[in-house]
């Protein structure tokens, strides 16, 4: 799959709607039950970047991120402004904020992570675009220091330690990311409604797999 680690401009994302999918069977039985099943792992995630009157100096930059990406053919970063950090909105990212794995005296490298609970109940999402520079990470809650203790990599979501923790120690994370997504069309519409101002009322963004 093609990949820009390009970002959506965050000033015409923000304000976007949209959020988390999932895909679930449902079929009713003759007894009135129901049997219920889902073929994802993952949900998945769906926004719209489309927006009333806008200054036209967005509107190019919109046709300009939308031509240098093909439309649907290559994907790109998007900031989801709603879920964006490893943490509460309202909070600092610290490096014990989301456990990313154990250590077993040998693994150096570990899938950033974030887990969503409720209920009892938790689902742990895989991420795979961390913003850079914002990455911490923390081996039994002591912080290490990036480059010399660990390393990122940005376009997988992985880190790599450079001396593997002792078994059972927590490897803990904490960050901001990014969602991988593409256009999910390849037509845009733009009406100008003044001189000065446009609007492109529906730009649908779809997650992508990587």
């Amino acid at each position: 799959m093609s990949f820009h680690e390009e970002r959506f401009p965050t000033s015409l994302s923000f304000g976007a709607m949209g959020g988390p999918e999932r895909r679930t069977d449902v079929v009713e039985l003759t007894s009135g039950f129901e049997e219920r099943n889902s073929p994802w792992a993952h949900s998945r995630r769906r926004y719209d970047a489309g927006f009333g009157l806008r200054k036209l100096d967005d509107i190019d930059a919109l046709l300009a991120f939308f031509e240098a990406r093909s439309g649907q053919l290559h994907g790109f970063r998007w900031k989801d402004w709603a879920d964006f950090k490893s943490c509460k909105p309202s909070a600092n990212v610290a490096a014990t904020d989301q456990v990313i794995g154990a250590g077993d005296g040998t693994s150096l490298t570990f899938q950033l992570v974030k887990t969503y609970s409720s209920g009892g109940v938790s689902y742990a999402r895989p991420i795979a675009k961390p913003v850079v520079g914002t990455v911490r990470v923390a081996i039994g809650g002591a912080e290490l220091t990036l480059g010399s203790d660990f390393t990122v990599d940005a376009a997988q979501g992985t880190v790599t330690l450079a001396l593997a923790p002792a078994a059972g120690e927590a490897v803990t994370a904490g960050f901001e990311f990014d969602v991988p997504v593409r256009f999910d069309t390849d037509r845009i519409h733009v009406s100008i409604a003044t001189f000065q101002a446009g609007q492109a009322p529906d730009v649908p963004v779809v997650e992508v797999r990587v």
